[in-house]
């Protein structure tokens, strides 16, 4: 059976001011580094001597000098935080700047982000995406870098609107003994009493189905804008403002990294 020792509590602000006191051997030069008053340091250096029972700086006529407790420490110390540095640096490097792991739902992928993704490619040669098909996936356990998502705002998450939450009714030009009918899907309520053709679970479904021409659907406008424009689709009503719209959205430590905020820039300048 293993067994587990229980970690120390490590002052590590503490031991922090007392490597820059030591290479100074003065409480106003590591002040000075630190940005805090020779108050705040003499008063960490002390706490750090009662944590620790031992005195770690004696002040002679020369000025300040480290003790023999202090000497010992020194060196496992400055090791110590080297080896947070290099830490920091492989978890760092675990996120390749080229690579980039992206939520989004199917049709939407398909209908918008897939192009410009390959432009951004062609300006980023060597990146590389992986694409997961649920938007609502975990950002942990699917390890991801973005996530874009049909919502009315980007809730507990950093976000950007990609563009305004506008929405339009449409249909196929090819089934006009159709447009009596509604695709309904949980994200757009219809008019009360509509007849229904066709049930569906979301916008891609309700958008696949528009084309097919089983009725008309009220759709997210840049989900449909493609295929307007390619007259795939015609415009029955609007577009008109609406409540949700596609947010590209990270927690705050993915949305800090360079490579997020290079592809948010460009994917949220159109």
């Amino acid at each position: 059976m293993a067994l587990t020792m229980k970690r120390t509590h490590l002052p590590l602000n503490a031991l922090r001011v007392f490597d820059a006191a030591a290479r100074h051997l003065s409480f106003t030069r590591a002040a000075d580094e630190l940005a805090v008053t020779p108050a705040a340091v003499g008063q960490q250096i002390r706490a750090l001597e009662d944590h620790l029972g031992t005195v770690l700086f004696r002040r002679t006529s020369k000025g300040l000098e480290l003790t023999d407790e202090g000497c010992a420490g020194l060196d496992p110390l400055r090791e110590g935080f080297l080896r947070f540095e290099e830490s920091v640096q492989a978890m760092q490097a675990g996120q390749a700047s080229d690579h980039y792991a992206i939520a989004c739902p199917r049709e939407f992928y398909a209908q918008w982000l897939a192009p410009r993704l390959a432009a951004f490619g062609k300006e980023n040669p060597g990146v590389r995406f992986q694409f997961v098909a649920d938007e609502d996936a975990d950002f942990t356990e699917a390890n991801l870098d973005l996530a874009i998502r049909l919502v009315d705002g980007p809730g507990d998450l950093e976000g950007v609107e990609l563009a305004p939450a506008r929405r339009v009714v449409v249909a196929s030009p090819d089934a006009s003994d159709a447009h009596g009918y509604w695709i309904d899907w949980p994200g757009a309520p219809l008019p009360e009493g509509s007849e229904v053709s066709v049930s569906v679970g979301n916008a891609g479904q309700a958008l696949s189905s528009a084309v097919a021409g089983m009725g008309k659907a009220i759709l997210p406008y840049l989900l449909a804008e493609e295929a307007l424009e390619s007259g795939r689709l015609t415009a029955l009503e609007g577009p008109d403002e609406g409540r949700r719209a596609y947010w590209l959205v990270a927690p705050l430590p993915q949305w800090r990294q360079k490579k997020v905020k290079a592809l948010v820039a460009y994917l949220a300048k159109d």
